[in-house]
């Protein structure tokens, strides 16, 4: 059989001759100065200018609180879970006295400068020290956020799997989401409980506001947001089950309003006459978009802290990092932003327990006693 074969125009077939690539002679007993430079490279000295990389000790006793700190020099992806967490403390423990304050401001302008918004309830249990004990001045939430909270304290919600089939569940009445398993029993308890009062006109945070009074129950977000008087925003208000309730009920008693353009002026009043602001943002679409367009009105946020998985290169909101909201001004030019990519559900609680739950931990009063 014959081979193909490449020569160049000058080669030769002569066996016995050298190949013309042969090493040179000094490479049997030395190595070339060009091919040690390249590779024993100088290194410049490190010390006193970065932090070594060290995980923690597990051969001593180990709290969560250490296990966290040791995350900032635990190198790769959990050192901006530290760097999260050390900018959540820097907005809880940021004071008016920080700065200098002009005296034609009004007290208005004087406001809580952490200004957190979380975006969806499946995260909610962990973030409890906040509007349990009034750590936030602000959530922004998607209609699922609202009705999930709500129909909680109406209904119990099961452990299912990510691969029950769709078609079978149908069958069942039951929905699911995610591995979550919620009996469409739920819902219609929802419809029933859920009735507008006649010839008000509402705002989504003044619906949520009223709807966290009429379910008095303390595993409700939105109870103790009522009772502690914190706002929350839902832009896309009738995207989910609330909007079916409004459908149904507009056939029942037309003229329902909800007037979505007092929450948007609300929202963007409260950033523009903050001192400072902070953005805690769990997922993406439109709950980061509104937070963000809210500090637009005030040329950006001081601090930010977003945690997702998405990334940048679809161009979705979910996926920008940080700079993009800064080339926006939703970002302040010298403010301090840190993206984590990681699964909120997963993440939140920790960076709650390094951040606010100290806070009440120190603070902490027995719920009745609220």
């Amino acid at each position: 059989m014959n081979y193909p074969m490449s020569l160049s125009s000058n080669s030769t077939m002569n066996p016995t001759t050298p190949s013309s690539a042969t090493a040179p002679a000094e490479a049997h007993g030395h190595v070339p100065d060009s091919v040690t430079a390249a590779v024993l490279v100088h290194s410049t000295s490190l010390e006193g200018t970065h932090a070594v990389v060290q995980g923690p000790d597990f051969n001593q006793p180990l709290s969560l609180n250490q296990l966290l700190a040791s995350y900032s020099n635990i190198g790769f992806p959990r050192v901006v879970h530290w760097q999260a967490i050390d900018l959540i403390n820097k907005m809880r423990n940021w004071r008016l006295s920080d700065e200098p304050i002009n005296p034609d401001e009004t007290d208005e302008s004087l406001l809580d400068p952490a200004i957190g918004r979380k975006s969806n309830a499946k995260s909610f249990s962990a973030t409890r020290p906040t509007w349990f004990h009034k750590m936030i001045d602000v959530i922004v939430t998607t209609a699922g956020g609202v009705e999930e909270d709500i129909i909680k304290c109406l209904g119990k919600t099961y452990m299912g799997d990510f691969s029950l089939k769709g078609r079978d569940l149908r069958m069942k009445g039951l929905n699911r989401i995610g591995n979550l398993l919620v009996p469409n029993d739920n819902y219609c308890k929802f419809e029933d409980w859920v009735m507008p009062e006649k010839g008000t006109v509402w705002t989504p945070s003044t619906l949520i506001d009223r709807l966290g009074a009429k379910i008095n129950h303390p595993d409700s977000i939105y109870y103790w947001c009522h009772k502690n008087q914190i706002p929350v925003y839902c832009p896309a208000i009738t995207d989910g089950s609330l909007g079916d309730m409004i459908y149904f009920h507009n056939f029942k008693n037309p003229g329902l309003i909800i007037d979505l353009v007092r929450d948007i002026r609300s929202i963007n009043d409260q950033a523009v006459f903050a001192k400072k602001t902070g953005m805690i943002i769990l997922g993406g679409g439109v709950v980061k978009h509104h937070i963000c367009n809210a500090n637009l009105m005030r040329n950006g946020a001081d601090y930010a802290v977003l945690v997702n998985t998405a990334q940048e290169f679809d161009g979705s909101d979910a996926g920008a990092r940080p700079d993009e909201a800064v080339s926006w001004g939703k970002i302040r030019l010298d403010g301090e932003s840190v993206k984590v990519y990681a699964d909120a559900a997963i993440v939140f609680p920790l960076l709650v327990a390094g951040t606010f739950a100290k806070r009440d931990e120190e603070t902490a009063v027995a719920p009745e006693k609220q």
